[in-house]
């Protein structure tokens, strides 16, 4: 055996190697910037997916030929391509505002440095490669004051955190502001505990943190009773007071690149409530901009309805009819007018386009106030994805021969139904939407509600069920409620206030056109199970789906429907086993633990467990025990339609998914 060449001489060969990819990744870059002159000459559109995913197939296909994984070259391409499109836009941007480029922009954000508003303003000054002077300010407020006085060029305020939700202080703000939106950006927020050298978890009492931060890991401060809370104006002020005290027992909650700016050190990591946790900025100046047409934009407006039933929507029914992608939809109160209610919109669509100037008519007409708060550039690059057949490693049908396998036909049936199966795809799949998690060790508890219901309720109802331990409401019986849009949209309102999703029940084909247009995820009723021309619908959306078991259905027959949504594209799938009848049982169904058990054994898929249509008051503990201890991974809870039975279903569901989460 020969011996290797020494440690430090193969470090220097990497070393080497960084240097060059480096030199490269800029090259790259200057070509890319290169690629945006040309298209400002011929006005072409910034992305060209197609592009992008025969430029993926092909380099998963050279990857491979030198031992690469496929994911991994996907992943790293993605990044490099996000990079490539934000440097052509923000060029493109430049050329169309030559007015506003200076070489130094002074930026108010709220805090000090360190706070993940000057990280979030740092960032975007890096991509326009200018200089940032910088102006650390104590609330929104000030912010604001700084850009209409002159002494800021732009001022960066948190909208939203993919957490959290919306900030509500920066939406009433923007009400009495003159300033007009220009940009955006979004940053992933990494919070950790820090303290100064040498602290250690175990000795911490006090933590200091920004009111946002703390709702954002509210999961990992509740493992954590002892520690004693203080809220500060912002993350760097959080930090501040750990440095500049002298007690060993205090830390704050803030990032690892805030945190070096203060010599404290992460002593815990990956505190927030969800994996991916982002905040997006906009960034606001005194002057509007132009965008040039070949940019994606967004148009952000603030408009408010009559005073009479059904008035936003006919507003948002304006939208449609142009052809208008709503992507934000947040309501604050209009101060000095009780129960009255401002509306800021997202709208993917430039100002300048027709149809963007046609339904701004429209709903001036219908509307008692609106007014454009800006129009940028978006700055949200979603990943060009490749098909599954694309990022399968082909079989090596020489090494098969050899151990005397058998490789399947690629149009048999086994193949056909391998994407629920563990042999597709060996990693459990988790769903992620809002404070929603389903699969990979994470459990979800949804609760169950049937339409009608008093409106005047929904929100106490929202607030009572995010008490109890729930992160998103499935509502059912579209078709027994009057004026069915106005009172989702109305009741999707109150749940988004308390963080918690909205399911829609699809019980009948015709409802699938609403559902899909407000529901967060889309639940397919176990009698909808055989509908196979519903169920390719489902599968060719890009919203997450919860498929019911029929209760005559075997497991087969349940995993073969689920194939048939899988197969159109749709990979956020959640099962749901509510119940199956036996020839012993004509009256109620007997809850399957058993296909619990062998689904959770063939697929990689999450399976939800509901219990509502098999047990009884007295079984139901038991039952949902004995399904989280099966590995399931989340359990449905049917709610009454009734005031009183709703408060005392609330209080034993809440102590049972106490005893759960314990």
């Amino acid at each position: 055996m020969s011996k290797p060449q020494p440690l430090n001489h193969t470090r220097e060969q990497i070393t080497a190697l960084d240097k060059d990819l480096l030199a490269l990744l800029a090259r790259r870059r200057e070509l890319s910037l290169a690629v945006a002159r040309s298209k400002e000459v011929d006005i072409r559109p910034i992305r060209d997916t197609q592009r992008e995913k025969e430029l993926l197939a092909r380099l998963v296909k050279q990857g491979r030929e030198q031992g690469l994984d496929a994911h991994y070259v996907i992943s790293l391409y993605q990044s490099i391509i996000e990079d490539s499109v934000l440097n052509q836009q923000a060029y493109l941007q430049g050329r169309a505002n030559p007015d506003t480029q200076k070489q130094q922009y002074c930026v108010a954000y709220l805090g000090a440095r360190g706070s993940y508003s000057y990280l979030a303003a740092n960032r975007y000054c890096d991509r326009r490669q200018v200089d940032m002077l910088d102006l650390g300010c104590k609330s929104f407020d000030e912010i604001v004051q700084a850009v209409e006085s002159g002494h800021a060029d732009y001022g960066f305020l948190p909208i939203e955190n993919t957490s959290s939700g919306s900030i509500n202080e920066v939406y009433d703000v923007l009400q009495h502001t003159s300033l007009a939106i220009v940009g955006e950006t979004t940053i992933e927020v990494g919070h950790c505990l820090l303290a100064k050298a040498g602290s250690s978890i175990n000795e911490i009492k006090t933590v200091y943190a920004h009111p946002q931060p703390i709702s954002q890991c509210s999961r990992y401060l509740s493992l954590h009773p002892e520690f004693k809370l203080e809220y500060c104006s912002s993350s760097a002020e959080a930090m501040e007071k750990v440095i500049e005290s002298d007690d060993p027992t205090v830390a704050a909650i803030g990032s690892v690149e805030g945190g070096a700016l203060y010599q404290l050190e992460a002593i815990a990591q990956e505190l927030a409530n969800q994996k991916v946790n982002q905040s997006r900025f906009i960034v606001v100046a005194r002057k509007a901009i132009a965008v040039p047409e070949q940019l994606p934009a967004k148009s952000t407006l603030i408009m408010a309805t009559g005073q009479k039933p059904g008035a936003l929507v006919e507003a948002l029914l304006v939208l449609k009819a142009h052809n208008l992608n709503m992507s934000k939809l947040e309501s604050r109160p209009i101060p000095g007018t009780p129960w009255e209610e401002m509306f800021y919109l997202d709208l993917d669509a430039n100002l300048s386009s027709d149809s963007m100037q046609a339904a701004l008519k429209e709903l001036e007409r219908i509307t008692r106030f609106i007014k454009v708060l800006g129009c940028y550039p978006c700055e949200t690059v979603n990943p060009t994805q490749l098909s599954n057949s694309q990022l399968m490693i082909e079989p090596d049908t020489s090494r098969a021969e050899h151990l005397g396998e058998t490789i399947p036909d690629s149009d048999s049936e086994t193949n056909k139904q391998l994407r629920y199966s563990k042999k597709y795809k060996q990693a459990a799949t988790r769903i992620t939407c809002g404070q929603l998690e389903i699969g990979d060790a994470h459990f979800g508890a949804i609760a169950l509600i049937s339409l009608p219901q008093d409106s005047s309720l929904y929100s106490q109802k929202a607030k009572l069920l995010k008490e109890a331990g729930f992160q998103a409401v499935v509502l059912e019986g579209l078709s027994r409620q009057q004026d069915a849009t106005a009172n989702i949209i109305e009741f999707k309102k109150a749940l988004h206030q308390f963080d918690l999703e909205c399911i829609i029940s699809v019980e009948h084909e015709t409802e699938l056109k609403l559902a899909k247009e407000q529901a967060s995820i889309l639940l397919v009723t176990g009698k909808q199970m055989s509908n196979k021309a519903l169920l390719k619908r489902i599968g060719s959306l890009h919203i997450p789906v919860i498929l019911e078991r029929n209760t005559m259905a075997n497991v087969q027959e349940f995993l073969e429907a689920a194939e048939s949504i899988l197969e159109q594209g749709n990979q956020q799938l959640i099962l749901c086993e509510s119940g199956v009848r036996t020839f012993n049982d004509s009256v109620m169904p007997s809850l399957d633990l058993a296909a619990l058990v062998d689904i959770k054994a063939m697929s990689h898929l999450p399976i939800l467990i509901n219990p509502s249509y098999a047990s009884t008051a007295d079984t139901l503990p038991s039952h949902a025990k004995a399904a989280k201890q099966l590995s399931a991974d989340g359990l449905i809870l049917n709610f009454s339609s009734t005031t009183d039975s709703f408060s005392d279903e609330l209080t034993a569901y809440g102590e049972l998914l106490r005893s759960l989460y314990q």
